[in-house]
């Protein structure tokens, strides 16, 4: 990963005068002190991803960052998506903030509820950096760990329940995906809701029953969806696989859709009609031989 600071000629945590210079203009205690935080880390890190370090909330952070922005002393370049490095909560710091936090004790509650058991303080750690770090409301947080848990049950049975590293890590990609408020996690959940309930019928065309999907054949089903491929175009798939394989390779039966989406042939009938290149080349060397033969009869006839 690059450096996130501009100046890191002295690998040491000693300022140099020039950024020395801009913090105390500037006058601002917060970024001075995250860009210690920044030269001790050697600015390898997000400047998010001390929140914990510094036991600041992301409002807090996040001005500190701007700031420092502004003076030229953190690269624009820093403002990435969430980094997968989140903030290391201490225990002070979570305690502080469920004794301090309504909102937050009240969504730590509902998720023990949800799970069926007391988080531990790693775990509350990991909640804690959806709420703080990644910024994710509280109704949100709720509908993820909603969504995780319904996975797992469904595909592992009942008894099942995700774990804290399952949901942190749904919920990265929700944030990256700009899941952020209850209108788009609603969104999300319905249009994931509708993929689901078609997949027994892609599971069926590709002669695979009534079984749940694999995890891996679950991202290719999905993805086929995505494209736009009902389940009529995914068996004309598999059929051409079988033909060529002898069996169901699903990376070779998803180049065949892949092309198809890239020629914008996703219907069956859009498929059996144009995807037919050696049909047609041959069908237009034939006009052209006809042609051919027609214009020498012709001349032939008229003496020419």
């Amino acid at each position: 990963m690059a450096n996130i600071l501009v100046h890191t000629a002295n690998e040491s945590v000693t300022l140099t005068a020039q950024a020395l210079g801009r913090l105390l203009d500037r006058g601002d205690g917060d970024a001075a002190l995250l860009y210690l935080a920044l030269l001790r880390r050697h600015g390898t890190v997000p400047p998010r991803s001390l929140a914990g370090e510094l036991r600041w909330d992301r409002p807090r952070i996040e001005a500190a960052e701007n700031t420092l922005r502004e003076l030229g002393l953190v690269a624009p370049e820093a403002v990435l998506e969430p980094a997968e490095q989140k903030p290391e909560y201490q225990s002070a710091d979570i305690i502080q903030r469920l004794t301090q936090e309504a909102e937050f004790a009240g969504l730590t509650a509902e998720v023990e509820r949800r799970l069926g058991k007391k988080l531990t303080t790693p775990e509350t750690g990991a909640l804690l950096g959806l709420y703080d770090y990644l910024g994710l409301p509280a109704d949100v947080i709720y509908l993820l760990v909603c969504h995780c848990a319904e996975r797992v049950a469904r595909r592992y049975g009942e008894g099942r329940r995700p774990t804290l590293r399952q949901i942190e890590k749904e919920g990265y990609a929700w944030a990256r995906q700009g899941i952020d408020n209850q209108a788009a996690a609603s969104e999300y959940l319905r249009k994931y809701a509708e993929r689901q309930g078609m997949l027994p019928q892609y599971m069926r065309v590709l002669g695979l029953g009534d079984r749940l999907p694999a995890a891996s054949e679950e991202r290719y089903l999905n993805a086929w969806q995505e494209m736009g491929f009902p389940p009529e175009a995914v068996a004309l798939a598999y059929d051409k696989t079988v033909l060529k394989c002898h069996e169901l390779k699903w990376p070779y039966c998803n180049g065949i859709l892949k092309r198809w989406h890239e020629a914008g042939l996703h219907t069956l009938s859009e498929i059996e009609e144009r995807d037919r290149p050696a049909v047609r080349q041959q069908t237009a060397s034939a006009g052209r031989d006809m042609g051919w033969m027609r214009e020498y009869i012709q001349r032939r006839d008229e003496g020419v």
